[in-house]
């Protein structure tokens, strides 16, 4: 469950804020003049999203360089990694 809290509640009441999210890891929607500024969300989440952000990234390009026709047979992939695989 997101919760949502004024900017200004924040400014007053950081350490209770990260302490709560920190307990419960639910994100908190951060809003300023009534409107969304932004996320506060825990490390461990932060890193989590990071790394699925960049598989997928990996992912997006490899289709790309599919559509591309940049590809390669098995031969020529095993070659070419064999320089990291010593």
């Amino acid at each position: 469950m997101i919760k949502t809290e004024l900017v200004t509640t924040l400014k007053r009441h950081a350490t209770e804020i990260i302490a709560a999210l920190q307990a419960e890891h639910d994100p908190v929607l951060i809003t300023q003049h009534g409107l969304p500024a932004a996320y506060l969300v825990d490390v461990t989440a932060f890193e989590s999203m990071n790394r699925r952000m960049a598989i997928l990234e990996g992912i997006a390009r490899g289709e790309q360089s599919i559509k591309q026709g940049r590809v390669l047979s098995h031969a020529q992939a095993g070659k070419r990694m064999s320089r990291w695989l010593k």
